[in-house]
């Protein structure tokens, strides 16, 4: 007969092993990452909290596929936006990409232009060994790109070949903004800045006068360039300092 305390530490062990278990479960929260305030953006089961940029409902080119938010078919999806609005956050989402695919996130969206991009600035997102676009993941699209890496002389670039998932994470706040991959850090930006102000004025949004103007608004992510899958989407909103 087993001792009643040895029975007892190895029932808690499992407990203890089902638990951290239960936490690594995708789309998922753990109890550490409640209490610092994040909340799951898709809950890995269906599109509840989604909807079509200025529309009800979401078109048939997005589904959940495997526990991941899925645009399936590129011709019948577009960008879809979240139910809330958020001012500084921190995002971290889980990202595939089939091959030759181009998509995108962006933030501070809102319904004062014909397109989510005509007010929200974009975090790029591609297969860069086959989409077409110049615009490469991570950048801030048309505004920011990573310095180049001194072992390429090619902008730093740690994404991983199409088919295979990457982690984003983005910081915005009114301090500071900044984009990373995979943990490496690509560019880090000030909103409504000298700087920012000059880029956007030499770029193709320096025609749109609501572009990156609000301080808030919905997160967009893109669907009309190949099939691209998101999970483990979560947000912490933040306080801002200002």
């Amino acid at each position: 007969m087993q001792h009643p305390i040895l029975i007892a530490l190895a029932l808690a062990a499992t407990i203890s092993f089902n638990a951290k278990a239960a936490d690594a479960l995708p789309n998922t929260l753990t109890s550490a990452e409640q209490k610092a305030g994040w909340k799951l953006l898709f809950d890995g089961k269906s599109l509840n909290g989604w909807s079509n940029f200025k529309a009800q409902g979401v078109k048939p080119g997005w589904q959940v596929k495997e526990g991941a938010l899925t645009c399936v078919d590129p011709h019948n999806a577009g960008d879809i936006v979240t139910a809330d609005k958020f001012g500084a956050f921190e995002l971290q989402v889980d990202f595939n990409m089939a091959e030759g695919a181009n998509s995108g996130i962006m933030y501070h969206v809102t319904e004062e232009g014909g397109a989510a991009w005509a007010t929200g600035p974009e975090i790029q997102l591609e297969d860069n060994a086959k989409a077409g676009d110049p615009q490469k993941c991570g950048w801030l699209y048309a505004l920011y790109q990573p310095a180049n890496d001194p072992k390429t002389g090619k902008p730093i670039d740690s994404t991983k070949p199409a088919g295979q998932w990457n982690h984003l994470r983005i910081l915005i706040t009114p301090e500071k903004c900044v984009h990373e991959i995979n943990g490496v850090k690509y560019v880090e930006y000030v909103l409504g800045s000298e700087d920012f102000n000059s880029r956007v004025a030499k770029s193709k949004f320096g025609t749109m006068p609501k572009f990156a103007k609000a301080a808030s608004g919905w997160l967009a992510f893109q669907g009309d360039h190949g099939e691209v899958a998101f999970r483990n989407m979560k947000i912490r909103p933040i306080e801002s300092k200002k």
